[in-house]
């Protein structure tokens, strides 16, 4: 961090018009209201400015490796256009920033320093990696989704597209793989560059972004829909996993905390390892549910036909069980024979015949059957009943109104008499 560069502090506006260099120190107490909270450094002026971010690591000699030495050189090299207006957002316990402004005129220009408490980009991150990782098996097989991937990955990492492109034209497998970590690294750091320096770009080269999207977005829609989405299992597995790494990805650049980002993904890889031991609980639960729950008698009334017929079903099953009963070994048929009136007939029935007889079928015919005596005894009886009950009905309402008349009309000599 630069020796001589002023320190930023939350709700500061500065106002100067010499060149001078700002540096905002992270806070490195760890609050959870942080969580998707963001520094926002706005520098304004009337004239154009350069706005230069400055690295800590000013000896690109002492990079640790390849992709921090490269970092370090392209960033000596890179010298951003001028512009009036700059906008730089700070995650919160990230890397301190310090930067330069360096105007072309004596003219004033203000820095504005502010907290912003709940960031968008963060939490849509967030969210993002949440949906992404838990629904990330359903989305490889879905063939919408599979082209709008094919479109985000030939935008944001086209050497990547490109190279899985050509893989057919490619006959070593390990040279293949050393192109893809090298077209990865590449990818990531113009992703990087790219992050950075979004605002301006998009100020100052509008027309050429909107142009590279619309040309690279349609190429890679028109060469996934010629190769067709995934069919084998084996490419949807790898999609899957792809999905669930970008999926980490985006939840830890959804928040500022990194040690929450890792207890939620690995919340998220114990939740889907548990899913199969929670699935089958569900299940035995349901069953012991069903077991255990009372069941209720439901009752259904029969039709007169319906009645009828069970009637008769019945009968002719049971009168086939005593049958069996009878002929079996088990039986005591002495006993049984000596204590029945006529032993002939219930032999016959054990044999096979109707257990009533044809003269006691027509006798019951005759006393109970439509047209019988019985049944008109009981017409008669009832309609004598019923006559019967009306005369001593009607006497007994005149009896009751006479009653009525005698306690409602007063007797005329009654206080004479008394």
């Amino acid at each position: 961090m630069g020796k001589n560069c002023s320190l930023l502090q939350e709700m500061d506006v500065i106002q100067k018009q010499d060149e001078n260099c700002y540096c905002y120190v992270q806070n490195r107490t760890i609050h959870l209201q942080y969580l998707w909270s963001t520094i926002q450094i706005k520098v304004t002026s009337r004239e154009k400015f350069r706005f230069e971010p400055i690295s800590e690591k000013n000896n690109c000699q002492n990079s640790e490796t390849v992709f921090e030495f490269v970092a370090c050189a392209v960033q000596i090299l890179w010298k951003p256009e001028t512009c009036t207006e700059t906008f730089l957002s700070i995650k919160q316990y990230g890397e301190d920033v310090c930067f330069k402004i360096q105007p072309f005129k004596i003219e004033p220009y203000i820095v504005r320093v502010k907290r912003e408490m709940l960031d968008g980009k963060l939490l849509f991150l967030f969210v993002a990696g949440i949906f992404l990782f838990h629904f990330a098996n359903s989305l490889s097989r879905s063939a919408k989704f599979f082209y709008l991937s094919g479109i985000i990955l030939g935008v944001l990492a086209l050497l990547v597209f490109v190279l899985l492109t050509l893989k057919r034209f490619i006959p070593r497998h390990s040279t293949f793989w050393i192109l893809m970590s090298g077209s990865w690294m590449v990818s990531l750091y113009f992703i990087y560059c790219f992050k950075e320096n979004i605002q301006w770009l998009w100020s100052e080269h509008k027309n050429y972004l909107l142009g590279y999207f619309l040309a690279v977005g349609i190429t890679s829609f028109a060469i996934c829909y010629q190769h067709g989405p995934l069919t084998t299992e084996l490419s949807i597995t790898l999609f899957t996993w792809m999905l669930q790494l970008t999926a980490f990805v985006l939840i830890y650049f959804g928040v500022t905390i990194p040690q929450v980002a890792y207890a939620v993904i690995a919340v998220s890889l114990c939740s889907k390892g548990l899913c199969y031991p929670l699935g089958a609980a569900c299940h035995i639960a349901r069953k012991m549910k069903h077991l255990f729950k009372s069941k209720k008698l439901v009752f259904k009334y029969l039709t007169e036909e319906e009645y009828r017929e069970q009637g008769e079903s019945e009968t002719i099953r049971a009168l086939e069980e005593l049958r069996s009963f009878c002929r079996s070994p088990d039986f005591p048929s002495w006993i049984a024979v000596s204590k029945l009136q006529a032993p002939h007939r219930f032999a016959a029935f054990v044999l096979g015949s109707p257990h009533v007889s044809l003269a006691e079928t027509k006798a019951h015919e005759e006393q109970y059957g439509i047209g019988s005596f019985f049944l008109e005894e009981q017409l008669f009886e009832t309609r004598a009943q019923s006559e019967q009950d009306e005369p001593a009905n009607s006497v007994h309402e005149d009896e009751e109104n006479e009653n009525e008349t005698h306690t409602q009309i007063p007797f005329p000599y009654a206080n004479e008499l008394l």
